[in-house]
């Protein structure tokens, strides 16, 4: 009796180990997920989650880039709000849901052309918000893509007449890390102008030909359009 009584113990302290195991092992597997997955983001594509998430007040840490906790919990946050998988994750869906796209084609990009694009962002917008240097950065890019203009950046920025700021050499200041940061967020994929081509100050333009064209978003003093 007593040996059935040790054989039945030891069996059910086998099996309780085992499953034991096997919680360790998908704990962890779900960890390794969301390490893999948040590492799909890059420094400054995560500066941008946090950026639009402290604007639309889920995050209140700091805009650094590392993707820790209290981003994580602010991504849930919106994710629940938003009818989103609440995983804490910033995949396809969620990402479009905070007005991004995730690519991973930027490393063509050199440093000379997010040295220029940085300089036409602080020569054109340095006064305006981030958002609004973000959505200048932006118009550039989306010229790039367009059969109308330029495919590079450089011949976008120096296509003849296209920008006061080379006009009037400004473009030849030092951008400041503002720049580079908005830089950077719209060769990420964050477009603030909804794919404008085109942008004025109302107040300062004097070609009636760009008042035809549609506005799509007013942010600070600048009018996109496309």
């Amino acid at each position: 009796m007593k040996k059935k009584f040790l054989a039945t113990t030891f069996a059910i302290l086998m099996a309780f180990a085992t499953l034991t195991t096997t919680f360790v092992i998908v704990d962890i597997c779900q960890n390794a997920h969301v390490e893999v997955a948040e590492a799909a983001l890059t420094t400054s594509q995560t500066r941008t989650v946090q950026t639009k998430l402290k604007r639309w007040g889920y995050y209140r840490g700091t805009v650094d880039g590392i993707y820790g906790n209290l981003t994580r919990k602010a991504v849930r946050l919106f994710q629940s709000k938003n009818g989103l998988v609440v995983d804490g994750i910033v995949g396809k869906k969620t990402a479009a849901a905070l007005g991004m796209t995730l690519k991973s084609d930027n490393t063509s990009v050199s440093n000379n052309d997010l040295y220029l694009l940085a300089k036409c962002v602080h020569a054109e917008a340095r006064g305006e918000s981030y958002t609004g240097q973000v959505a200048v950065a932006a118009v550039i890019l989306n010229r790039v893509k367009s059969a109308d203009f330029p495919n590079t950046i450089a011949g976008v920025i120096y296509q003849p007449w296209a920008f006061t700021a080379v006009n009037d050499g400004q473009i030849n200041l030092e951008p400041n890390q503002s720049a580079y940061n908005a830089a950077r967020d719209a060769l990420n994929g964050w477009d603030p102008t909804y794919g404008a081509l085109y942008y004025y100050n109302p107040r300062t333009a004097t070609n009636k030909w760009i008042y035809s064209k549609k506005t799509t978003v007013t942010i600070g003093k600048h009018v996109f359009a496309v």
